[in-house]
């Protein structure tokens, strides 16, 4: 489309108010975010900012610097852009769900490889669907949930990382049943040594080694708790293993 070779002059152009803080705003949430597709995303942005829903943009630094490494698959930063989209309700479409994985220009490939795993009809538990993202994101339940404590936890950024325990309870079950390799008494046993832990020390959950506070009381569950659990063997051969697939999602 061409434009009249028209000369107008500083008076005759007047800026909308507030149309530079929106296009500002808008670069800054490009930069950080990194689409593959820039005009697919910008999309989806002005569509979610025009609604007043929450925006396809990766906020923390940190999840920021892992989805520029993750070569267009889905990453941390871009999976809690998903949570924060669609976990206002229990239940998601899969309409819902495709239309805001397309809007972060992520493969489809791997969004229908995690909702073929996880065997969903057109309404999708979305907790469910986070633990087989979280999954997707390491090589076993062990990696996945500490995914799943970083993406959850309302701790600041660098904190112990903190979930409830009945939330990391779910996850863990769910994903621990998709693989057959793991008993039912290898799970109980796994979950009670986490119980009895916490219970114990009267704290929350992390990822790397137990110790609490007694402020800091009512059932959480931090990566500190259970990494270091060598004695419990989380290795998954089915359900949190995604790792060797391809951008596009294929083993």
């Amino acid at each position: 489309m061409s434009f009249p070779d028209t000369m107008y002059s500083s008076q005759q152009i007047k800026i909308p108010p507030g149309l530079p803080d929106l296009l500002k705003q808008f670069t800054k949430a490009a930069i950080r975010t990194q689409p593959n597709d820039l005009l697919l995303w910008s999309a989806a942005y002005f569509s979610a900012l025009s609604k007043g829903e929450p925006l396809p943009v990766v906020m923390s630094v940190a999840m920021k610097a892992a989805t520029q490494e993750m070569d267009g698959r889905l990453t941390p930063g871009l999976l809690k852009v998903l949570h924060q989209q669609l976990s206002h309700k229990r239940m998601c479409s899969r309409e819902e769900l495709q239309k805001r994985w397309k809007g972060l220009c992520l493969p489809m490939m791997q969004l229908e490889n995690i909702l073929s795993l996880g065997d969903f009809s057109q309404d999708i538990p979305w907790m469910d669907f986070l633990a087989l993202g979280c999954s997707s994101l390491g090589r076993t339940i062990t990696s996945a949930m500490k995914f799943a404590c970083e993406l959850l936890t309302e701790d600041e950024v660098g904190g112990p990382a903190s979930i409830p325990l009945d939330t990391f309870t779910s996850l863990y079950t769910y994903l621990a049943r998709l693989d057959e390799d793991i008993p039912q008494d290898h799970i109980d046993g796994y979950l009670d040594n986490l119980r009895t832990q916490a219970n114990k020390e009267g704290c929350m959950t992390q990822p790397y080694r137990s110790f609490c506070r007694k402020e800091q009381q009512g059932g959480m569950v931090k990566p500190s708790n259970f990494l270091h659990l060598d004695n419990v063997d989380m290795s998954v051969h089915g359900a949190g293993n995604f790792e060797g697939q391809s951008p596009g999602g294929s083993q």
